[in-house]
């Protein structure tokens, strides 16, 4: 498995080897190894999400309050996704600065959005399947959420966008900077730190 550094720092792509036999296919979305490597600390798993979209379905732009946050790692096991991530920690010095990665069912890679990133996502055929793995559990009091058609955003020019009502409603990143409701880098950060640790000591206890 390959690792890469996306735009936002802390934020990664992680590309697997496959290994296709008469039979079908083998491959390892996630290891541990390599992305602890990657990412400086393992990944927590309290929550697995799963959802099928048509094509043009826009899911974000999302985020959680910071602590705790929900870090993910995302792949699509079907289809085709257009992922972007939005780094909207104020204080951060790529604020405002966006990345994509197409996933799909051939590459089989996969994207880290740490805590405090927004993040979003298109279905570029129907029936895409996403498959998150979530370091926190649903926390609706702490969910929150932005405008996924401005910034500048690369959405395909050829496909029109499906919102959720709530999507649709939400505000800019200018209106919710303004509000006061965006992550703070510094608490991320220490928040990164406090996670990593708790990883670390989760790892001793087992081996005990």
């Amino acid at each position: 498995m390959k690792a890469r550094e996306l735009k936002i720092p802390g934020a990664f792509e992680f590309i697997p080897s496959v290994f296709p036999d008469d039979r079908g296919l083998f491959v390892a979305p996630f290891q541990e190894e390599v992305f602890t490597e990657a990412v400086g600390h393992g990944l927590l798993v309290a929550q697995t999400n799963h959802s099928v979209s048509r094509r043009g379905v826009i899911r974000g732009l999302h985020y959680a309050d910071v602590p705790p946050g929900q870090a993910k790692y995302v792949h699509c096991p079907r289809g085709r996704l257009l992922d972007v991530m939005v780094d909207i920690r104020v204080g951060s010095p790529t604020f405002g600065v966006w990345d994509a990665v197409e996933l799909s069912e051939q590459a089989f890679n996969s994207v880290y959005v740490p805590e405090g990133v927004g993040h979003a996502l298109m279905a570029l055929e129907d029936d895409s399947v996403t498959s998150y793995l979530c370091t926190e559990g649903y926390n609706p009091k702490a969910e929150r959420g932005l405008s996924p058609l401005g910034l500048g955003l690369p959405w395909p020019a050829d496909v029109e966008p499906v919102l959720s009502p709530k999507d649709a409603e939400a505000p800019t990143l200018a209106e919710a900077q303004a509000a006061g409701t965006l992550p703070s880098y510094e608490v991320c950060t220490a928040w990164y730190r406090k996670a990593a640790q708790k990883v670390d000591t989760q790892k001793e206890d087992a081996q005990k």
